[in-house]
């Protein structure tokens, strides 16, 4: 549309040349320097969050940067584009959940999306920097469920990045710890992760966000990860607050491997595909690569290991020392990570089956087990089942986690356990309506806490909205103050003795109430020591 001024009032005029300069400030208000060069990202649709995608913030690990730390993110001149998502990185379809954005795998995808209130940049909001689960195998920033913009109305910068994942993020192998200066190899996607910390200690003061008040913040491998970067001397003193929602570095599930069992299991896959050195297998390309690795059966062989360097030691015994770092941690697990049917398998759900179970499990502190977690009635036997089956996955290890940070970490710990099952789906055209529930699933919160509820084509009801909201306000009151309380909000308590370990219940009207696991869970951590 054309606007002439002939004809119009001079107050009109005038108007008109407002939204015309009003326009242009928001134009350069979405221009950004950063220290490798200049990006422009767009605006919400009401014009309170500026949103720029796919910043690079290391150099594309490909070629002979494949299995190399991250290195410095080349510059760039002029004004570079940051309205689309970056590739994910390198991963099959693990999950059939995950829905992504972005165009398409590659094996370069170092990029990183901030979301931040409009406002100048001289404002130091805080700042909340999620990583995503997925394994250490899959994820990507582009799942809409993941979007920031919501949490960023709420008063925070939020920043999320890409790592790598599978044999690219955590190959090891002796000639790659050969080639290391740290003599180290493996561990690829968790040194990204501190690639990007420390991308946000350079850059985010030039997107409103205090450099100097990070809380880091992830689900499943998100959560192991924050575990991690918490312990490692490499990323410790980037990070000022914590968040994880099912997951550590604690349980039986995703173990950090010796770097010597890691370096074999590398030689084993050159083996498999003919390439005695390193320039070979940096000469397949990433799909062949890809391909190669997902011949294994095991969908979860390449992961975190200790090495030397990132990991020192072990996570274990990295916190039982307190070197991990010393900040306010909020952490939970949900409900219903595992259910009786993941517990029995294809087995019928039975008294005898149950007993048979824990037998294959604790062997000769079976009876303990069965003391702890009853199964005489078939009732018992499901609720146990459930029980045992979320903590043998993640709750046990999550658990740990925070009774160690309770106990080493000289600081604050806030506990949850997400309680409120997602609505059960619309049945397909001419399938039949679902009617048993999968409870408070693994991974279930992650909507609630973006407020990305609508992400999900669910018959969302008011009191998910309403609990969405109130999880929101809880992560982003944390990131501000160290503290989830706020006004408006159900009390929150910290977790430890002085307190009567209160958990916070995540629900439709959350609440606190002591720890009624809390026996069970002695029990788990004391079977769990070596002798």
């Amino acid at each position: 549309m054309r606007i002439h001024a002939k004809g119009m009032g001079r107050a009109t005029r005038l108007f008109v040349v407002m939204l015309f300069l009003a326009g242009m400030t928001d134009a350069l208000a979405a221009q950004v320097r950063t220290e490798a060069g200049s990006v422009e990202g767009s605006t919400s649709t009401d014009g309170q969050v500026q949103i720029f995608k796919g910043i690079p913030y290391a150099a594309p690990p490909v070629g002979a940067l494949r299995w190399k730390e991250p290195q410095p993110v080349p510059t760039w001149s002029g004004v570079r584009k940051a309205t689309e998502f970056g590739a994910r990185c390198m991963q099959g379809n693990v999950f059939g959940d995950m829905v992504f954005r972005d165009a398409a795998p590659s094996e370069d995808c170092l990029y990183l999306n901030v979301w931040t209130p409009k406002a100048s940049p001289d404002r130091k909001l805080p700042v909340m920097l999620w990583i995503y689960g997925g394994g250490f195998q899959a994820g990507a920033t582009s799942e809409p469920r993941q979007d920031g913009e919501h949490l960023a109305r709420k008063g925070v910068v939020v920043v999320s990045m890409n790592y790598r994942l599978g044999i690219f993020g955590f190959f090891s192998h002796p000639e790659l710890t050969k080639e290391s200066p740290h003599q180290a190899s493996g561990n690829y996607g968790l040194q990204d992760q501190v690639a990007a910390l420390q991308w946000v200690r350079k850059n985010i003061a030039a997107f409103g966000g205090d450099p100097e008040n990070v809380t880091i913040f992830g689900e499943s491998a998100g959560s192991f990860s924050v575990s991690a970067l918490m312990a490692s001397p490499t990323s410790k003193a980037l990070l000022h607050r914590a968040i994880g929602e099912s997951g550590a570095f604690f349980g039986r599930t995703l173990p950090a491997k010796p770097l010597a069992e890691s370096e074999q299991d590398g030689v084993k896959f050159a083996q498999s595909v003919g390439a005695d050195t390193l320039e070979k297998l940096r000469g397949m390309t990433a799909q062949q690569t890809l391909d190669a690795a997902s011949k294994d059966k095991n969908a979860f062989h390449f992961g975190p290991n200790i090495d030397g360097y990132f990991f020192p030691e072990s996570p274990s015994e990295i916190y039982a020392k307190g070197s991990e770092a010393h900040v306010t941690l909020l952490a939970g697990w949900n409900h219903d990570e595992g259910n009786y049917h993941t517990f029995f398998g294809t087995d019928p759900p039975t008294k005898e089956n149950y007993a048979k179970k824990v037998t294959q499990v604790f062997g000769e502190k079976s009876a303990d087990v069965l003391k702890a977690f009853p199964g005489e009635t078939d009732e018992q036997v499901k609720s146990s089942a459930d029980l045992l089956a979320t903590a043998n996955f993640i709750g046990y290890g999550t658990w740990k986690w925070i009774e160690m940070q309770v106990k080493t970490g000289d600081s604050a710990v806030y506990r949850y356990e997400f309680d409120q099952a997602p609505p059960l789906a619309p049945p397909a055209a001419g399938a039949p309506a679902s009617t048993e529930s999968r409870g408070a699933y693994h991974s279930a919160e992650i909507e609630f806490v973006f407020g990305m509820l609508d992400s999900k084509k669910l018959p969302w009801r008011p009191e998910d909205y309403e609990l969405s909201e109130q999880m929101g306000s809880y992560w982003t009151n944390f990131a501000k103050t160290g503290n989830p309380n706020g006004a408006g909000l159900p009390p929150w308590p910290q977790y430890g003795a002085k307190d009567g370990y209160q958990v916070t219940h995540l629900k439709a009207q959350p609440h606190a109430a002591p720890d009624t696991q809390r026996e069970q869970y002695l029990l788990l951590d004391k079977l769990s020591r070596k002798p």
